[in-house]
């Protein structure tokens, strides 16, 4: 049976992929609006298409819950709704990759309901509300699980996740801070290979969405679009990541192993830490062709990887060549 925070990227990523396979099939013209006749063929062609996203939605989100609930939650007893408050785990990595889903879900979602023909401001918060409905998918079901709980530290993650889309996209009409994600292989000592394995797969492809020592998060925001007086590139941004490592558990480095042998690795320290770092904002590349364009801004939500300005637990600061 799955961890907690595995379960939460894996739903999460199913829900992604279902949502970006699904939006890259929808035609990316705009719907035109006509007068006389043409407004009643319009509006069936927009009514056709606004019960088409929603049926998608309806069909995802019911298909995550029942996977989920048989897959997951089967072998567990079930008990009246309650909390947990795991607020201190994992350095609250967990969080930002709450939040980063959630803005990532609210970007898809809105741009499907944008292809219905509605308009900009009713996509966008359905487009959020959306997100916040998908990632309760499991907290719901935590809350009725003996093993766990409803975390409010979870849902306040993705509530801020979505809102952070949302009220960029009201106000400015454009994302010029976005969330972005980076992940590059932990360096694990040879007698904790076992206990990596264990939290987070054995495959680089796991490793990648599982461990948070390898993770980073980043807020990148486009120069140009608050400074447009500057004569830099209208792609370029500037990131500040942050990060946690030396994690061996959620709340300390010690652990009992399968066999029932503890396990205290408190040697080795919990650290945060905090970067500054260029970023490339590729959505805003003028490219000729629909389908690079759409490369581009899937691509989008990795930061690149680039020269940074590290300062990490105790003030100490480090320059490295290239931080993934």
């Amino acid at each position: 049976m799955l961890s907690s925070f595995r379960r939460q990227y894996l739903a999460l990523l199913f829900i992604s992929i279902s949502l970006t396979l699904t939006a890259s099939t929808l035609p990316t013209d705009s719907i035109p609006r006509f007068s006389g006749l043409a407004i009643n063929s319009t509006e069936q062609t927009n009514t056709a298409r606004l019960w088409t996203v929603a049926g998608t939605h309806a069909a995802i989100w019911g298909a995550c819950f029942v996977v989920l609930n048989k897959a997951w939650y089967a072998d567990y007893k079930r008990v009246p709704f309650h909390f947990f408050n795991d607020n201190n785990e994992w350095l609250q990595m967990d969080k930002g990759g709450h939040i980063w889903t959630a803005y990532l879900v609210s970007r898809l979602s809105t741009n499907m309901w944008k292809w219905t023909g509605l308009p900009e401001k009713k996509a966008v918060i359905l487009g959020g509300a959306a997100a916040i409905a998908f990632q309760s998918i499991i907290e719901v079901q935590d809350g009725f699980s003996q093993e766990w709980g409803f975390s409010i530290g979870d849902m306040t993650a993705n509530v801020i996740g979505a809102a952070a889309y949302v009220s960029q996209q009201l106000t400015w009409k454009e994302q010029r801070i976005l969330i972005k994600f980076s992940s590059f292989p932990y360096s694990y000592p040879a007698d904790l290979k076992v206990r990596r394995d264990q939290l987070s797969g054995t495959s680089y492809a796991e490793r990648i969405l599982k461990d948070y020592n390898g993770q980073t998060y980043w807020l990148s925001a486009n120069i140009k679009s608050f400074f447009p007086e500057t004569r830099l590139p209208a792609w370029l941004n500037i990131s500040v990541g942050y990060a946690g490592r030396g994690m061996l558990g959620g709340t300390e480095n010690r652990w009992t192993d399968k066999s029932g042998l503890p396990h205290d690795r408190t040697d080795i320290a919990r650290t945060r830490h905090f970067y500054l770092s260029p970023d490339i904002d590729l959505s805003r590349i003028k490219t000729s062709h629909k389908w690079l364009s759409s490369v581009l801004s899937v691509v989008n939500i990795i930061k690149i990887p680039a020269p940074a300005l590290e300062i990490g637990s105790g003030g100490k600061f480090r320059l490295s060549a290239i931080q993934f």
